[in-house]
């Protein structure tokens, strides 16, 4: 081999050796890179989770209810603050994406999620339901969405549901529009508490 030609070859292997190290230098980059982001999320989560730390622990189902009007198999996507669907609550597990099994009852929401905590929303913190697309960052096709309005403490909360059948949504949102106006009505109609009223006279 003439020395032209193994100068020619060095050079070769010495540009496949820098190659290399470039490569494993930028793969340990990315590397380093996704998990300060991934840190970066999870700190965020804590944080928020530490903000949302005075919501009151979630109802849990009664013992004993009634027959269930509607049931619902699909996906729970999160909750956010009501009318702001990127202010996500992370508190009492309502962070946690899920299956879930939706049951409707006279006396509330049944909220069953495997592998999650579930939750019961009883039927006078309903405020109502609507069909939306988007809710704590993820976006679904139009109408996508089943979006309960719910009171829990202080908090008005949003939470998104997708059916496994997305074409039973009206339906649910028609049911709990009506469960919450059979509520509301319940209430204007209860008897105002009875005040005891005492003349006082003028002693002659």
């Amino acid at each position: 081999m003439t020395p032209a030609l193994m100068t020619l070859a060095a050079e070769q292997k010495s540009a496949e050796v820098t190659d290399w190290a470039a490569r494993v230098g930028w793969l340990v980059g990315l590397a380093l890179f996704v998990a300060l982001v991934y840190w970066l999320m999870r700190e965020g989560w804590k944080w928020r989770g530490t903000l949302q730390s005075g919501l009151p622990e979630l109802h849990t189902t009664p013992e004993k209810p009634a027959a269930a009007t509607l049931t619902l198999s699909g996906r729970y996507h999160g909750s956010t603050t009501a009318g702001q669907w990127l202010d996500r609550i992370v508190a009492r597990g309502l962070g946690t994406r899920s299956r879930v099994e939706l049951t409707l009852h006279p006396e509330g929401l049944d909220v069953v999620r495997p592998g999650a905590a579930g939750f019961f929303v009883p039927a006078d913190a309903i405020l109502g339901a609507r069909l939306d697309k988007g809710i704590a960052g993820k976006v679904l096709p139009e109408g996508g969405l089943l979006v309960v309005t719910w009171t829990h403490g202080d908090q008005v909360i949003d939470s998104g549901f997708r059916s496994d059948r997305a074409a039973e949504h009206p339906a649910w949102v028609k049911a709990l529009g009506t469960l919450e106006a059979e509520d509301a009505a319940a209430a204007s109609a209860a008897p105002l508490p009875h005040h005891d009223r005492t003349t006082e006279g003028t002693a002659r």
